[in-house]
């Protein structure tokens, strides 16, 4: 292959990832908790964007279980955020790790 040809396609590649970075980060991600008593959405990019608490789920006798409840559905979300754009960044760069990309 010459190298031309390799760095047309590194290029290319690089706007591909570019691009998708941009998508990912629109992207939203649902998380629940405590069977939907606590919900969490943030967004490809890893941002917490909204925390959704069912009135009944907070008991001032069992504080920590909400708080419980909390991280548990962010973290679900963020997990999920983060294995959405692992997974397309994969599909673009084909498993290759370029700095600065990933």
């Amino acid at each position: 292959m010459d190298m031309k040809k390799m760095m047309k396609q590194a290029q290319k590649m690089q706007r591909d990832a570019a691009l998708a970075q941009e998508e990912i980060a629109a992207m939203t991600f649902e998380a629940s908790a405590g069977g939907g008593m606590v919900k969490a959405m943030a967004t490809g990019d890893m941002t917490v964007t909204d925390i959704v608490i069912d009135p009944a789920a907070v008991d001032p006798e069992d504080v920590e279980m909400l708080q419980d409840m909390v991280v548990a559905a962010v973290n679900e979300a963020l997990r999920s955020a983060s294995e959405a754009a692992n997974s397309r960044m994969n599909a673009i760069m084909g498993g290759m790790k370029i700095p600065g990309l990933m």
